[in-house]
């Protein structure tokens, strides 16, 4: 058997599958079980730890939580769970 082509090219673009490359996949459930459960993710939560609302923040708050990049909502929650250390939000 010849050396099969990549699936992905120089700029990671995944090319075609051909017939031969259908013929020699496996089915997910030959996988190990160990694989599995990595390529199967978290699954479902047990019970919700967050609740999703509605709130309202400032423009210049918001736009400096966004400005921090990719997880600012958790940095935000973080920030808020810190102020509650020192503060009643009575």
């Amino acid at each position: 058997m010849t050396n099969p082509l990549p699936l992905t090219d120089a700029n990671g673009e995944v090319r075609e599958l051909t017939t031969i490359d259908l013929k020699n996949a496996i089915s997910f459930s030959a996988l190990p079980e160990d694989m599995q459960a990595v390529l199967r993710g978290r699954g479902k939560q047990k019970a919700a730890t967050k609740k999703s609302i509605t709130v309202r923040f400032d423009t210049d708050v918001l736009e400096a939580f966004r400005a921090s990049g990719k997880g600012w909502q958790t940095r935000m929650n973080d920030a808020l769970k810190d102020w509650l250390k020192g503060h009643s939000p009575a």
